[in-house]
């Protein structure tokens, strides 16, 4: 099994922490978001790793370098020009040739999700894409059915909603976990240019399966702001 790392981001909610340093290699416990997210996915079975950079990401290099690759195999899919999700995965299409199923995983996000579990439901539904989701409180929401298939976006702040077809009633509200699934056929309709994955998968849902995987029991954390990053390292290592 193989896995992207989404670390190009510029880390700006993180400041003062990345005035010097990408957000991938910002302290956590004794180590860094990157290098601990590398050692819970390789225990559960990946060791295959492709790792987009841009912010920093010579630094990203010589740490990996010092760490003898955390005896996985990495590969750095670097972008001159920032791409977010869309673009990065994109860029790094060659790295996955001979896979059929590629996890997706934000290096700022800490979780216990057990991604076999989560691959598993994956494979077994067949869908392009399995995004793994929470009951939680935000002003974004990807819209599903009653059979977890995406239908829609919301945003609570503005009221602004977008469908991948006509909009529909009684839907269920889920937040995104920055963590999925995708099967490599994805990349038929993907192009090399800057955008996120939430509106590609809104155009693509209105032909392709997309899923819901509720993982709310799941710890979860989003680690883009010190102060969740000192909550995660509270309920990681205590």
């Amino acid at each position: 099994m193989q896995a992207m790392l989404f670390a190009a981001g510029l880390g700006t909610r993180l400041y003062p922490i990345t005035k010097d340093r990408p957000k991938a290699l910002a302290p956590f416990g004794n180590s860094t978001l990157l290098a601990y997210n590398l050692e819970y996915l390789s225990r559960q079975g990946i060791k295959d790793f492709v790792i987009n950079t841009h912010h920093f990401a010579d630094k990203i290099n010589v740490y990996l370098e010092q760490n003898n690759f955390f005896g996985l195999n990495i590969k750095i899919s670097h972008e001159i020009d920032l791409l977010d999700t869309a673009g990065g995965l994109a860029k790094a299409k060659d790295f996955f040739k001979d896979e059929n199923d590629i996890l997706l995983y934000n290096v700022d996000v800490i979780s216990n999700i057990d991604i076999q579990v989560l691959y598993d439901f994956h494979r077994k539904n067949n869908a392009l894409a399995t995004l793994a989701v929470r009951k939680r409180q935000t002003s974004r929401y990807l819209l599903f059915d009653n059979n977890n298939l995406l239908v829609g976006w919301r945003n609570k702040s503005t009221g602004e909603e977008k469908w991948c077809n006509n909009p529909i009633q009684n839907t269920i509200e889920y937040a995104f976990s920055g963590i999925h699934w995708v099967n490599k056929s994805i990349f038929n309709n993907l192009k090399l240019t800057k955008q996120s994955l939430i509106p590609f998968y809104l155009n693509e849902g209105s032909k392709n399966k997309i899923l819901a995987f509720d993982h709310s029991n799941d710890l979860w954390f989003d680690c883009g702001k010190p102060n969740s990053l000192s909550k995660a390292e509270i309920s990681t290592f205590s």
